[in-house]
Parts: C-alpha cells; sequence; structure tokens
C-alpha cells in the first residue's frame, strides 16, 4: 500500500473523529441550554437521542467504507470522493456561505461568535483540511496505481 494511500486513510479517520467531536460539543450545548432555558424537555432530548443514533450509523458506514478504501476497493474511493469529498464538503461550508450570502460581512464573525462558534470552527477546519487532502492524496498517482493493481489481483485471483 502506498503512503498516499495510508495517510488519505488516516485523514479519513480524522475527519471522522472531528464530526464525532463536533456532535458530541453540540449535544452538551442543546442538553445544556434546554435545561437552562426550560424549553428542552422530552422533545430536545429525543431529538438529540434520534440525531446521536442517526450519526453513529452514518459514522460506523463511514469507516467501513474508509477501510475498504484502504484495501484498494475502487468503489470505497469513488464513494468516499462522490460522498464525503462532494456532498460532506458542502455541508460543512453551506452555513458559512449562506451566512455571507444573506449580507453578513467576516467582520461580523468575531463581534457575534458565542462559545460554540470557538468550539466548533477549529473543529470544522481541521475537519474540511482532513477530508481536502484524503481526497486529493486518493487520486495522487501511485494512489491510482494501487487502486488499479488491486483489481488486477483480484480478477486474478478470481479467474
Amino acid at each position: 500500500m502506498p503512503n498516499e494511500v495510508q495517510a488519505s486513510f488516516l485523514l479519513w479517520l480524522t475527519a471522522v473523529a472531528a464530526g464525532v467531536l463536533e456532535t458530541i460539543i453540540r449535544i452538551i450545548d442543546t442538553l445544556l441550554l434546554g435545561s437552562a432555558s426550560g424549553s428542552g424537555g422530552e422533545t430536545d432530548v429525543t431529538g438529540v437521542i434520534s440525531g446521536v443514533v442517526i450519526r453513529v450509523i452514518v459514522y460506523t458506514l463511514v469507516v467501513y467504507i474508509i477501510t475498504r478504501m484502504r484495501l484498494g476497493k475502487r468503489w470505497a474511493r469513488l464513494t468516499l470522493a462522490v460522498l464525503l469529498g462532494g456532498i460532506g464538503t458542502l455541508s460543512l461550508v453551506i452555513d458559512p456561505i449562506s451566512w455571507l450570502a444573506e449580507g453578513n460581512s467576516l467582520s461580523e464573525v468575531f463581534t457575534e461568535a458565542d462559545l460554540l462558534f470557538f468550539l466548533i470552527a477549529p473543529i470544522r477546519t481541521v475537519h474540511l483540511a482532513a477530508v481536502i487532502a484524503a481526497l486529493a492524496l486518493m487520486f495522487l498517482p501511485a494512489a491510482n496505481t494501487y487502486f488499479r493493481t488491486s483489481r488486477s489481483v483480484r480478477r486474478q485471483a478470481l479467474g
């Protein structure tokens, strides 16, 4: 396995870890704000639980796909590129882009920022950087050769 694929694998895992950390912080924030404001209750807890269940399923599937990519599975590389590299990246940047499109300026970011922003922003930055780097590494020449060779070896073993 080329170093590029191993590095991509580790960066994809870093992106998942960042997503998990952001989820934990948001859960804590939701539960604390819900209980502090008195508006919480069972509805917020139910929403948090269902959100956690969905995220656990998604993160588990993503880790499975990442491990398949590491083994040279072309379908896994394509899935990571489209779902996480494309759609996942869009989900990370849509909120800031929408906020700017509403007429807000970059100078307002820090004047309107709260503690949650200062906790989430660096995590999102690491998450986004890991996704972009992992995506790029998966398509470098050595990685391309690895994925082609892995497929050829499987074909020869089968036939």
